[in-house]
């Protein structure tokens, strides 16, 4: 029985991991293909980092991740704050109006707000106010989902507390409510950027001509880009695949490091 479940541990392991494993070999390779290891080289690297359109492509959008994932975090705590304190019949309704960004389409929901903002608003789809709107539209209800439950495992009376105590509403949002509801907002900004980062279809939809994300970027290059533009998109997959990792092994060991203090993760 152990056997087993160590086999099928190890098959979910390789069918996810492997693809990612490859293209990390190849990118140190001189190899045009996936198919036949040359010698290594750097070339790709040197590449991804020295190409004007890369480097370009690839700080646009992060900036773009950034600053859309800010707005959603923010209006995803707001729409959650305000949800977890209204009536139940009116959070209900949030929480069910929520759900619709998540489970629709990423295509209909890009198409929509292209329509929306360019044809009915006459926005210009040249400037970034559509994909910037999409990305935020994307994120926020994924914010949302991140800070309720936090809000549900906090006591509501706290905040009742803080203004029988003297504070004013905004003063008690400040002070008792957001720490206590800081660790859900800080997962929110960072599946929001993610999101943002891996968006294909929003983006698509949106983004001005000459605007590029990774991912647009990344099909659009398997169609008809060069050689060497392709095969530096293979280290662009490592390096990101090696920022995830450490993220994720830096969350980890701070969240052992807490609690082995006595301390529950985030906690300040």
């Amino acid at each position: 029985m152990k056997k087993g479940k160590a086999i099928f541990l190890l098959c979910v392991l390789v069918f996810l991991y492997a693809p990612i494993l490859i293209l990390v070999v190849y990118s140190f390779t001189d190899a045009t293909q996936i198919g036949a290891i040359r010698g290594l080289s750097f070339h790709n690297y040197v590449t991804l980092f020295t190409t004007p359109e890369l480097t370009g492509m690839i700080v646009g959008t992060v900036f773009l991740a950034l600053g859309a994932a800010a707005i959603a975090t923010v209006l995803g705590t707001a729409g959650a704050i305000g949800s977890f304190y209204s009536r139940r019949r009116v959070g209900s309704m949030i929480s069910t109006m929520n759900q619709i960004p998540v489970v629709n389409a990423d295509v209909v929901t890009g198409f929509s707000i292209c329509i929306l903002l360019v044809v009915v608003f006459g926005v210009s789809k040249d400037s970034f106010v559509p994909l910037v709107a999409g990305h935020v539209t994307l994120c926020a209800p994924f914010v949302y989902l991140s800070v309720i439950p936090r809000l549900k495992q906090m006591d509501p009376s706290i905040y009742e507390a803080a203004l029988d105590l003297g504070a004013t509403p905004v003063e008690a949002l400040r002070r008792v409510v957001i720490p206590q509801i800081g660790p859900g907002i800080l997962s929110g900004f960072a599946l929001a950027v993610t999101l943002s980062l891996d968006d294909y279809f929003i983006a698509t939809y949106t983004k001005p001509a000459t605007f590029d994300t990774i991912s647009t970027y990344v099909v659009n290059a398997t169609k008809g880009a060069q050689t060497e533009i392709k095969t530096a998109l293979w280290a662009l997959s490592a390096v990101i695949f090696v920022i995830v990792v450490l993220i994720v092994v830096m969350m980890n060991v701070r969240a052992k490091k807490q609690m082995a203090g006595g301390r529950r993760p985030y906690e300040n």
